[in-house]
């Protein structure tokens, strides 16, 4: 984690990291202030609440109460070498806690992760630099020794892939940093990396070793850079906006029609046929939701059409609204990629269809299955734990080269299907072993949902769209039975990866599936991006009518300006967004794509709390106490923000009703919320305050830090496409 340091008045200090920023002082006796806890004060204080955290996490997985339970840290000092200390850790335990629990929380302690790196004894490397922004591949920890090692499916060894990619993103100005690894069953690895300068600019790798999974990092960071995805539904900023090109040099602009119908020139016949089979599809549906340039009409990316090699144009919002990240890669070589997109493609595809159709797939006999003893052991060590293992085909009886692994959880009945693709059986079966352990701890196991015979709630699209992004979607208990539906096969599609390729893009023609695909390789990478209309998309096709996420384009504007509205403007903002018929418990972040710090009233707000703080900015008291109740029912905001509203609909109810006056009551008010909530909360129902705890901010996104470091990020890749297409 990248944590940037600013010299503050006198002895103060300020640390600025993720969303949050960490004030420290000195003791007066040391000259500070003592305004702030001393930074080694931090220092002690993280080990003891990170003892805390593991305690907590075990008695939550266990319903074990923590009310009565009680932690200690002290540090005793040397006198002889101060720096040389014992942290005594006590914990004091209620006695109806069993002694296995007691040795259980004992353990967890040890799981303390500051223990650990300060018992390991961290290495510090102090230096001067030219730029403290230079240098990707400065916190990834990997040196090159000369080593090349080769894997199936990759044509350069992965230490030159590693170093090709942390140049490329070098040059871009990227630092990155791994956040984590993780590595609890062997032969299986995953680590999380992120933009050090715009950590929500992040992702997974996985795999059998830990270069093979930072290789598989790396290469998904740099896909998501070239496609656009790390900035999918945001808000680009006014800046690019209006440059000469929004996306891609070479996108194209169309206006719709004086009908606001689909205009000539995106699209073709056979996608129409998907996207538009009613003609209920109109071109506003299709506005870039990115620049929010409804004036210039619908923004457009060309894909070549496999079948005949012409280049049909695809709306951006259609891509990012319908796609999202599936279908996408970045190789050594474009064939490399090829195989990859094509690879997850099918993945997802066939997952699709064995879970919605509830098709129970045959077992990998053990004899086979011996054949790749790293796997056997991998799956071992989860069924010592406790997690029985089902290794399935997922071919569907050697069509496509896709495998499954599936977890069962015997302590919360929950099960977990991961799947993997590859032309190589091996390697899918690699794939579906460490996709299922990607990012996760045992204690994360307890969170995945039971099995169902309920056919409604597994072939429910949202339960598909769980399945895409952390496979905890349910699936039936149909998957368990006995009976297969097919036969298992021992199938095998490997070859070079251009070999691969082509036998890949083969099963998509067998399936009378037309194929579009992108190449973006500006960014000195080799990247595509694959689309299958009617096949490869993760969302529903009705969601570019009654879900597209260029909603925001509805109401950007006005809430980021919420401050500078006359009442009038806000009398029309909250009818259209009760008329609008949108999710009330949507957040404000997801409404209009611009990212909130979380730890601010902003990044909790939902469009129903935005219609209660209007209701009260307009002194509409009747629909602001209806909809406080609403908030209250259904709360989801922090304790604190709970409180506020409860102090206001007391506040509110006295208003309304006549035989009751607010001084018989403010003094005891006062007495259980504070002086601070009261003042807010009676000046909001008054009108003297006018959205508390919302602070103004502007189209420029003024003080939004958090969303501008993304806008930072985007402008780099914008800079050097710009460049490479010769434009300023």
């Amino acid at each position: 984690m990248e944590i940037n340091v600013n010299f503050l008045d006198n002895l103060r200090l300020e640390a600025k990291f993720d969303d949050f920023t960490v004030i420290t002082d000195q003791p007066i006796r040391y000259k500070g202030d003592g305004s702030a806890p001393s930074p080694f004060d931090y220092f002690l204080a993280s080990s003891a609440l990170c003892a805390a955290y593991f305690v907590r996490v075990y008695c939550l997985a266990r319903d074990i109460p923590t009310e009565n339970i009680r932690l200690s840290q002290n540090n005793i000092v040397d006198p002889e070498n101060r720096y040389n200390q014992i942290f005594r850790i006590q914990v004091e335990l209620p006695e109806d806690i069993s002694d296995k629990d007691r040795q259980g929380i004992l353990r967890s302690i040890e799981r303390c992760t500051v223990k650990k790196v300060v018992q390991t004894g961290p290495q510090f490397e102090i230096e001067t630099v030219e730029n403290l922004d230079a240098d990707a591949q400065a916190l990834l920890m990997t040196e090159p020794d000369g080593t090349r090692t080769f894997i199936e499916g990759k044509d350069l060894p992965l230490e030159q892939t590693i170093a090709n990619m942390t140049s490329i993103l070098e040059d871009l100005g990227m630092k990155i940093e791994i956040a984590s690894w993780r590595n609890i069953v062997p032969h299986v690895w995953s680590l999380h990396i992120r933009d050090a300068a715009s950590p929500m600019c992040f992702t997974n790798g996985k795999g059998a070793t830990k270069e093979s999974a930072l290789c598989s990092a790396l290469g998904e960071f740099i896909e998501r850079l070239n496609c656009n995805f790390f900035y999918n539904d945001q808000y680009f900023g006014e800046e690019i906006a209006n440059a000469d090109f929004v996306h891609y040099p070479e996108e194209k602009w169309f206006k719709p029609g004086p009908e606001d119908e689909l205009p000539e020139g995106i699209l073709d016949e056979h996608c129409l046929a998907i996207y538009n089979p009613d003609g209920e599809l109109r071109g506003s549906n299709l506005i870039d939701t990115n620049s929010g340039r409804v004036d210039r009409g619908i923004c457009a990316l060309p894909f070549v059409r496999q079948s005949d090699g012409e280049t049909i144009y695809f709306p951006s919002n259609l891509v990012e609204n319908l796609f999202l990240s599936n279908g996408m890669s970045a190789g050594n070589t474009q064939y490399e990629a090829q195989v990859q997109c094509l690879s997850e493609i099918f993945e997802r595809a066939v997952k699709k269809q064995i879970i919605e159709d509830e098709i129970a797939l045959p077992d990998v006999p053990k004899d086979v299955l011996a054949k790749y003893p790293e796997i056997v052991e991998g799956i071992e060590a989860l069924e010592a734990q406790g997690f029985p293992v089902l290794v399935k085909d997922a071919s569907l009886g050697g069509q496509f080269p896709v495998m499954c692994v599936t977890l069962m959880n015997p302590k919360t009945g929950g099960v977990f299907a991961s799947f993997g693709a590859h032309p190589s059986f091996h390697v899918a079966l690699e794939r579906s072993l460490t996709e299922l352990m990607q990012g996760r701890s045992f204690e994360g196991l307890n969170d995945v949902p039971p099995p169902t015979f309920n056919s409604l709630a597994v072939a429910e699209p949202n339960n598909y769209v769980e399945h895409f992004i952390d496979s905890t979607g349910v699936v039936s208990w149909r998957f368990f039975s006995a009976q297969s539906d097919y036969e298992f096969c021992e199938w095998n599609f490997s070859g070079t990866n251009e070999e691969e390729a082509e036998t890949l893009f083969g099963i998509l023609r067998e399936l009378e599936k037309e194929v579009y695909v992108a190449v973006h390789d500006e960014l000195g990478a080799q990247t595509c991006r694959i689309l299958v209309p009617g096949y490869s998309e993760i969302y529903p096709v009705e969601d570019l009518i009654w879900d597209n996420t260029n909603m925001a384009l509805d109401y950007r504007e006005d809430i980021l300006n919420l401050h500078r509205l006359s009442n009038d403007q806000l009398a029309d903002l909250v009818e259209r967004l009760e008329e609008s018929q949108i999710d009330n418990y949507m957040t404000i972040i997801t409404l209009i794509g611009v990212e909130f710090d979380e730890n601010t009233i902003w990044g909790q707000l939902t469009i129903l709390e935005l219609k209660l703080l209007i209701y009260l900015a307009l002194q509409q008291h009747e629909e602001a106490l209806d909809t406080v109740e609403m908030f209250l029912q259904f709360n989801d905001n922090t304790v604190e923000r709970g409180l506020f509203y409860q102090a206001m609909q007391a506040v509110l109810e006295i208003t309304l009703d006549n035989e009751l006056e607010l001084d018989d009551f403010i003094d005891n008010f006062r007495r259980m919320f504070g002086d601070d909530t009261m003042d807010n909360v009676v000046g909001s129902v008054d009108g003297s305050v006018r959205f508390h705890g919302l602070t103004p901010t502007n189209m420029q996104l003024e003080g939004l830090d958090k969303h501008l470091r993304l806008i930072e990020s985007y402008k780099k890749l914008h800079a050097a496409r710009a460049a490479k297409a010769g434009l300023k």
